[in-house]
């Protein structure tokens, strides 16, 4: 793992890029386009996505596929909409045991499928893995204390791949659960967007915890339906990603929700990876029978055109049951 190359020089490939590089790794950073990677060699900087970070030196970044398919590992830091067409493009420059960690997190909306299964499609020869858990890219890139989950089907590569990209400020802790942790991440997401509704429909902070906990339920059991694992839906993938999304309006998911409560227009410049998600997680969860009406709630508040307050009220309508 001499080498690392990060496919994707937005904020959170650009913070990754900076970590591997304070791992003492030689990396290269790809960006779409020609006049961005041109700009971050020059300046050290990415001011388009990373104000005012320092990256410092040692960071190559090119816009050439070939140059960056040169390393010992890939980190996917695309969008997760992005990752097929990203992975198609690469695809014949990659050699095929070059391990692939996708850091993006979501479900194909097209598809209804994880990234795990996209990149199975897209790289069938390449190992895959998932990097997720609770991260602000900016906090990660200016060193302050982040941890994350790794996951790998090949424990043994997982604790590899942890292993380079592991700092003193940045610990990756590594498992075989790519089901879980790939989950996590995309449900959290779209979590994320119900709390800041709530939150901008100013119901509270007991309304919030409520979503969290009631969400993290459903992100277990589609989680465990997929064959993944209860407690690491209790980890970094799942409990520690979910409460920082939901609790920030750093996360662009929960200030998208915000806005939505208070009966603003979003914005628009910002990637919101619980949009799209939210209209394939619906699928997904009916191909394994998973009942999710908090995830259901906000795909159709985002997809359908639903009232929120009638949306509001048919999940407290709703029967009551058992808990466990």
């Amino acid at each position: 793992m001499r080498r690392i190359a990060i496919l994707g020089a937005g904020a959170w490939g650009t913070a990754l890029a900076a970590v591997a590089r304070e791992a003492g790794r030689e990396v290269v950073l790809w960006a779409r386009r020609e006049s961005q990677a041109r700009a971050i060699a020059e300046t050290g900087r990415n001011e388009a996505y990373l104000a005012g970070v320092d990256l410092g030196p040692g960071i190559a970044a090119t816009a050439e596929a070939a140059e960056a398919a040169a390393a010992d590992a890939v980190l996917l830091a695309v969008p997760a909409q992005a990752v097929r067409a990203t992975c198609e493009r690469f695809a014949r420059h990659l050699a095929p045991t070059l391990p692939v960690a996708v850091c993006a997190k979501g479900v194909e909306r097209d598809s209804a499928k994880t990234m795990s299964e996209v990149l199975g499609e897209a790289l069938p020869a390449n190992p895959v893995a998932i990097l997720s858990g609770p991260t602000f890219a900016g906090e990660v890139a200016r060193g302050q204390p982040t941890a994350v989950t790794l996951a790998c089907r090949d424990l043994a590569l997982a604790e590899t791949l942890a292993g380079a990209l592991a700092t003193p400020a940045f610990r990756p802790y590594h498992s075989d659960d790519v089901a879980g942790a790939e989950i996590g991440g995309a449900v959290k997401n779209v979590l994320a967007i119900a709390c800041g509704i709530t939150e901008g429909r100013g119901l509270g902070e007991n309304a919030r915890a409520a979503l969290i906990t009631r969400g993290l339920a459903e992100m277990t059991r589609l989680a465990c339906a997929r064959g993944g694992r209860a407690e690491t839906m209790m980890g970094l993938a799942g409990l520690g990603d979910l409460t920082l999304s939901c609790a920030s309006r750093s996360s662009r998911n929960y200030s998208h929700g915000v806005a939505l409560g208070a009966g603003r227009k979003p914005d628009g410049g910002a990637v919101v990876e619980g949009v799209p998600t939210s209209a394939a997680l619906a699928r997904l969860a009916g191909r394994h029978g998973v009942e999710m009406p908090i995830a259901d709630a906000v795909a159709a508040i985002l997809h359908r055109g639903a009232d929120i307050d009638a949306v509001i009220a048919g999940l407290l309508a709703r029967p009551r049951r058992a808990e466990a």
